[in-house]
């Protein structure tokens, strides 16, 4: 394997780990070879593959893995167990830790924290002071802005659908199905649906 960067002598150190800055050894995407880039704690953070890179001020480390053609940048951090792929961007002041997966086209930005379980991915934006967190899970063309809460067993995704707000559809789901007047408005939309308030009207 040919390296494409170096681990340089400038250190910082976060969370009582130190994180050495990045020197890269050849030109590749945008990088040129000599470059400055952000920080890791070691090269299992960042990989030698493909065109991911770590720029400015960024920061991975712990078991945290930015690989495929990821992009790191700005202030954002990627700590613990958490994998970021893909063509995926983290930037800002975002935070991607514990074992959260970020991949595909997705960008997390601003103030906007991922973390826990969560996994997001297509083409799916978190931004603004957003959380995505639990076991939920945001693709598609979603986006999660502003003060946002997504969390639990949330689904979000698959079609263009903006939240702003704490949302938990697995708990608003099981409201719906509490309403016997909107279920036949929902029947023939999914056969797994049909079969789930063909269930709940079981129980009636």
């Amino acid at each position: 394997m040919t390296k494409k960067y170096e681990l340089t002598q400038n250190s910082i150190k976060v969370n009582n780990r130190t994180l050495y800055q990045i020197r890269a050894l050849k030109d590749f995407n945008f990088v040129k070879a000599g470059d400055l880039g952000g920080y890791i704690e070691t090269e299992k953070n960042l990989s030698h593959d493909n065109n991911c890179w770590v720029y400015g001020n960024a920061q991975v480390y712990g078991n945290a893995q930015v690989y495929g053609n990821a992009q790191v940048y700005g202030n954002a951090q990627v700590s613990e167990n958490a994998q970021v792929f893909g063509n995926a961007w983290v930037y800002g002041h975002a935070l991607v830790y514990r074992q959260a997966h970020v991949s595909g086209d997705v960008q997390v930005y601003g103030n906007a924290w991922v973390y826990e379980n969560a996994h997001v991915h297509g083409n799916a934006h978190v931004y603004g002071n957003a959380q995505v967190y639990g076991n939920a899970q945001v693709s598609g063309s979603a986006q999660v802005y502003g003060n946002a809460q997504v969390y639990g067993k949330a689904r979000l995704g698959y079609v263009p659908v903006n939240f702003n707000c704490d949302f938990d559809p697995y708990e608003s789901f099981k409201k719906i199905l509490n309403q016997k007047e909107i279920l036949p408005t929902l029947l023939g939309i999914d056969s797994g649906l049909d079969k789930m308030i063909s269930e709940r009207l079981k129980h009636d």
